[in-house]
Protein backbone atom coordinates (compact mmCIF):
# COMPACT_ATOMS: atom_id res chain seq x y z
CA UNK A 1 0.00 0.00 0.00
CA UNK A 2 2.87 2.57 0.87
CA UNK A 3 4.34 1.69 -2.70
CA UNK A 4 1.69 1.97 -3.84
CA UNK A 5 0.84 5.56 -2.65
CA UNK A 6 4.51 6.98 -3.44
CA UNK A 7 3.87 5.68 -7.17
CA UNK A 8 0.96 7.42 -7.38
CA UNK A 9 2.67 10.71 -5.63
CA UNK A 10 5.52 10.91 -7.44
CA UNK A 11 3.44 10.71 -10.41
CA UNK A 12 1.72 13.52 -9.41
CA UNK A 13 4.28 15.43 -8.68
CA UNK A 14 6.10 14.37 -12.00
CA UNK A 15 3.63 13.95 -14.76
CA UNK A 16 0.75 15.95 -13.65
CA UNK A 17 2.72 19.67 -12.78
CA UNK A 18 4.38 19.18 -16.43
CA UNK A 19 1.09 18.57 -17.59
CA UNK A 20 -0.27 21.85 -15.69
CA UNK A 21 2.37 23.81 -16.75
CA UNK A 22 2.02 23.28 -20.33
CA UNK A 23 -1.35 24.22 -19.23
CA UNK A 24 -0.05 27.57 -17.71
CA UNK A 25 2.54 28.35 -20.26
CA UNK A 26 -0.36 28.15 -23.39
CA UNK A 27 -1.73 31.49 -22.14
CA UNK A 28 1.54 32.78 -20.94
CA UNK A 29 0.69 33.69 -17.65
CA UNK A 30 3.12 34.94 -16.00
CA UNK A 31 1.51 37.21 -13.08
CA UNK A 32 0.25 33.56 -11.87
CA UNK A 33 3.73 32.16 -12.30
CA UNK A 34 5.46 34.80 -10.39
CA UNK A 35 2.15 34.11 -7.44
CA UNK A 36 3.79 30.21 -7.67
CA UNK A 37 7.22 31.32 -6.71
CA UNK A 38 6.27 33.33 -3.96
CA UNK A 39 3.17 30.18 -2.50
CA UNK A 40 6.11 27.69 -3.10
CA UNK A 41 9.03 29.45 -1.29
CA UNK A 42 6.71 29.86 1.56
CA UNK A 43 5.71 25.90 1.15
CA UNK A 44 9.15 24.45 1.02
CA UNK A 45 10.58 26.36 4.02
CA UNK A 46 7.21 25.04 5.94
CA UNK A 47 7.63 21.62 4.87
CA UNK A 48 11.23 21.45 5.75
CA UNK A 49 11.24 23.29 8.90
CA UNK A 50 8.39 22.10 10.32
CA UNK A 51 7.80 18.94 9.36
CA UNK A 52 10.90 17.45 7.43
CA UNK A 53 13.56 18.14 10.35
CA UNK A 54 11.53 17.47 13.41
CA UNK A 55 10.64 14.27 12.06
CA UNK A 56 14.19 13.13 11.09
CA UNK A 57 15.26 14.38 14.71
CA UNK A 58 12.47 12.65 16.20
CA UNK A 59 13.94 9.15 15.04
CA UNK A 60 16.68 9.94 17.70
CA UNK A 61 19.30 9.56 15.57
CA UNK A 62 22.68 11.41 16.26
CA UNK A 63 21.90 14.61 16.16
CA UNK A 64 25.36 16.01 14.98
CA UNK A 65 25.50 13.42 12.12
CA UNK A 66 22.06 14.58 11.07
CA UNK A 67 23.49 18.40 11.09
CA UNK A 68 26.00 17.64 9.46
CA UNK A 69 24.15 15.87 6.65
CA UNK A 70 21.82 18.57 6.49
CA UNK A 71 24.70 21.21 5.96
CA UNK A 72 26.61 18.69 3.15
CA UNK A 73 23.48 18.60 1.41
CA UNK A 74 23.41 22.62 1.22
CA UNK A 75 27.07 22.59 0.03
CA UNK A 76 26.25 20.19 -2.17
CA UNK A 77 23.72 21.37 -3.73
CA UNK A 78 25.54 24.87 -4.36
CA UNK A 79 27.94 22.71 -6.10
CA UNK A 80 25.70 21.11 -7.97
CA UNK A 81 24.05 24.41 -9.44
CA UNK A 82 27.64 25.74 -10.18
CA UNK A 83 28.12 22.67 -12.47
CA UNK A 84 24.87 23.17 -14.15
CA UNK A 85 23.64 19.54 -12.99
CA UNK A 86 21.04 21.31 -11.35
CA UNK A 87 18.91 24.24 -13.19
CA UNK A 88 15.96 26.17 -11.68
CA UNK A 89 14.71 28.42 -14.51
CA UNK A 90 11.45 31.00 -14.01
CA UNK A 91 12.27 33.39 -17.06
CA UNK A 92 11.44 33.24 -20.27
CA UNK A 93 10.67 36.23 -23.25
CA UNK A 94 7.69 38.26 -21.96
CA UNK A 95 8.04 37.43 -18.58
CA UNK A 96 8.35 40.98 -17.33
CA UNK A 97 12.46 40.38 -17.41
CA UNK A 98 14.74 42.08 -18.84
CA UNK A 99 15.98 39.88 -21.66
CA UNK A 100 17.12 40.20 -24.77
CA UNK A 101 15.64 39.11 -28.00
CA UNK A 102 16.39 35.71 -28.45
CA UNK A 103 17.67 35.14 -24.87
CA UNK A 104 15.90 31.49 -24.79
CA UNK A 105 17.59 30.46 -27.82
CA UNK A 106 20.53 30.95 -26.76
CA UNK A 107 19.80 29.19 -23.28
CA UNK A 108 18.49 26.21 -24.95
CA UNK A 109 19.93 26.22 -28.23
CA UNK A 110 23.22 24.32 -27.35
CA UNK A 111 22.09 23.75 -23.93
CA UNK A 112 18.57 22.20 -24.22
CA UNK A 113 19.11 18.34 -23.46
CA UNK A 114 21.27 19.96 -20.35
CA UNK A 115 18.18 21.61 -19.04
CA UNK A 116 16.45 18.18 -19.68
CA UNK A 117 18.86 16.11 -18.49
CA UNK A 118 19.35 18.58 -15.24
CA UNK A 119 15.72 18.28 -14.49
CA UNK A 120 15.64 14.46 -15.16
CA UNK A 121 18.22 13.96 -11.98
CA UNK A 122 16.08 16.83 -9.72
CA UNK A 123 13.12 14.71 -10.26
CA UNK A 124 14.51 11.24 -9.84
CA UNK A 125 15.87 13.03 -6.58
CA UNK A 126 12.30 14.28 -5.51
CA UNK A 127 11.12 10.65 -6.22
CA UNK A 128 13.49 9.26 -3.57
CA UNK A 129 12.48 12.26 -1.22
CA UNK A 130 8.89 11.09 -1.46
CA UNK A 131 9.91 7.80 -0.84
CA UNK A 132 11.64 8.47 2.60
CA UNK A 133 9.07 10.83 3.26
CA UNK A 134 6.14 8.19 2.98
CA UNK A 135 8.08 5.57 4.98
CA UNK A 136 8.28 8.27 7.99
CA UNK A 137 4.36 9.12 7.73
CA UNK A 138 1.97 8.88 5.10
CA UNK A 139 0.58 12.12 6.03
CA UNK A 140 4.22 13.51 5.52
CA UNK A 141 4.51 12.26 2.18
CA UNK A 142 1.52 13.99 0.68
CA UNK A 143 2.77 17.29 2.35
CA UNK A 144 6.48 16.50 0.57
CA UNK A 145 4.48 15.95 -2.40
CA UNK A 146 2.56 18.99 -2.57
CA UNK A 147 5.42 21.10 -1.85
CA UNK A 148 7.35 19.36 -4.85
CA UNK A 149 4.22 20.02 -6.74
CA UNK A 150 4.17 23.68 -6.22
CA UNK A 151 7.96 24.34 -6.88
CA UNK A 152 7.88 22.05 -10.14
CA UNK A 153 5.09 23.62 -11.95
CA UNK A 154 6.77 27.40 -12.08
CA UNK A 155 9.83 25.68 -12.69
CA UNK A 156 8.79 23.59 -15.45
CA UNK A 157 6.93 26.35 -17.01
CA UNK A 158 9.77 28.65 -17.66
CA UNK A 159 12.03 25.13 -18.99
CA UNK A 160 8.21 24.38 -21.31
CA UNK A 161 8.24 27.88 -22.70
CA UNK A 162 12.26 28.16 -22.93
CA UNK A 163 11.84 24.98 -25.32
CA UNK A 164 9.42 26.37 -27.39
CA UNK A 165 10.91 29.55 -28.03
CA UNK A 166 14.12 27.74 -28.73
CA UNK A 167 11.81 26.31 -31.60
CA UNK A 168 10.65 22.92 -30.45
CA UNK A 169 7.38 22.01 -30.96
CA UNK A 170 4.94 22.41 -28.61
CA UNK A 171 4.02 18.62 -28.49
CA UNK A 172 7.88 17.61 -28.70
CA UNK A 173 8.36 20.58 -25.70
CA UNK A 174 5.68 18.76 -23.79
CA UNK A 175 6.46 15.15 -24.57
CA UNK A 176 10.26 15.63 -23.45
CA UNK A 177 9.21 17.36 -19.91
CA UNK A 178 7.05 14.55 -19.71
CA UNK A 179 9.48 12.16 -20.09
CA UNK A 180 12.02 14.37 -17.68
CA UNK A 181 8.84 13.89 -15.22
CA UNK A 182 8.65 10.32 -15.01
CA UNK A 183 12.12 10.09 -13.65
CA UNK A 184 10.73 11.03 -10.43
CA UNK A 185 8.38 7.89 -10.84
CA UNK A 186 11.68 5.89 -10.71
CA UNK A 187 13.50 7.53 -8.15
CA UNK A 188 10.19 6.83 -5.89
CA UNK A 189 10.39 3.34 -6.58
CA UNK A 190 13.88 2.97 -6.62
CA UNK A 191 14.21 4.98 -3.12
CA UNK A 192 11.83 2.88 -1.77
CA UNK A 193 13.46 -0.87 -2.39
CA UNK A 194 16.27 0.90 -0.91
CA UNK A 195 14.94 2.58 1.63
CA UNK A 196 12.54 0.21 3.39
CA UNK A 197 15.06 -2.60 3.84
CA UNK A 198 17.53 0.41 5.60
CA UNK A 199 15.09 2.18 7.09
CA UNK A 200 18.22 3.76 9.78
CA UNK A 201 18.96 6.12 6.39
CA UNK A 202 15.88 7.69 6.22
CA UNK A 203 16.45 10.29 8.39
CA UNK A 204 19.79 11.45 6.71
CA UNK A 205 17.36 11.13 3.29
CA UNK A 206 15.36 13.53 4.78
CA UNK A 207 17.79 15.80 6.20
CA UNK A 208 19.16 15.84 2.20
CA UNK A 209 15.66 16.54 1.50
CA UNK A 210 14.85 19.61 3.62
CA UNK A 211 18.46 20.53 2.51
CA UNK A 212 17.24 20.57 -0.90
CA UNK A 213 14.10 22.84 -0.25
CA UNK A 214 16.02 25.43 2.01
CA UNK A 215 18.16 25.85 -0.93
CA UNK A 216 15.84 26.09 -3.97
CA UNK A 217 13.79 28.12 -1.41
CA UNK A 218 16.92 31.01 -0.87
CA UNK A 219 19.11 30.48 -3.24
CA UNK A 220 16.19 30.55 -6.05
CA UNK A 221 13.38 31.32 -5.49
CA UNK A 222 13.74 34.12 -3.14
CA UNK A 223 15.97 36.11 -5.47
CA UNK A 224 13.51 35.90 -7.92
CA UNK A 225 11.01 37.85 -5.78
CA UNK A 226 13.27 40.30 -4.99
CA UNK A 227 14.40 41.12 -8.74
CA UNK A 228 10.79 41.03 -9.28
CA UNK A 229 10.21 43.69 -6.55
CA UNK A 230 13.36 45.71 -7.75
CA UNK A 231 11.43 46.71 -10.90
CA UNK A 232 7.81 46.77 -9.46
CA UNK A 233 8.05 47.57 -5.92
CA UNK A 234 4.18 47.09 -5.27
CA UNK A 235 4.99 43.20 -5.40
CA UNK A 236 6.48 43.08 -1.85
CA UNK A 237 3.18 42.84 0.18
CA UNK A 238 1.48 40.36 -2.32
CA UNK A 239 4.95 38.36 -2.23
CA UNK A 240 4.21 38.58 2.20
CA UNK A 241 1.60 37.48 1.72
CA UNK A 242 1.69 34.63 -0.30
CA UNK A 243 4.78 33.04 1.28
CA UNK A 244 2.84 33.42 4.44
CA UNK A 245 -0.27 31.37 3.00
CA UNK A 246 2.46 28.96 2.06
CA UNK A 247 3.69 28.28 5.48
CA UNK A 248 -0.47 28.71 6.89
CA UNK A 249 -1.34 25.96 4.19
CA UNK A 250 1.17 23.44 5.29
CA UNK A 251 0.68 24.34 8.74
CA UNK A 252 -2.65 23.74 9.27
CA UNK A 253 -2.43 20.29 6.73
CA UNK A 254 -0.29 18.79 8.87
CA UNK A 255 -1.67 20.02 12.50
CA UNK A 256 -1.87 16.55 14.05
CA UNK A 257 1.75 15.14 12.29
CA UNK A 258 4.07 15.67 15.42
CA UNK A 259 1.01 14.93 17.86
CA UNK A 260 2.90 11.43 18.67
Amino acid sequence: MTLLQILIATLLGGIVSVLAAAALSMTLLSRVVHRLVSLSAGMLLATSMLHMLPEAIETGSNLQALCATLLAGLIGFFLLEKISVLRHSHHYEGDGHSHEHGHDRHEAGPQGMLILVGDGIHNFADGVMIAAAFLTDVRLGWLTTAAIAAHEIPQEIGDFIVLLNAGYSRTRALVYNAISGLAAVLGGLLGYLMLDDSKGAVPYVLMLAAASFIYVALADLVPDLHRQTMRRRSESGAQLLLMLLGVVIIAALTAPLHSH
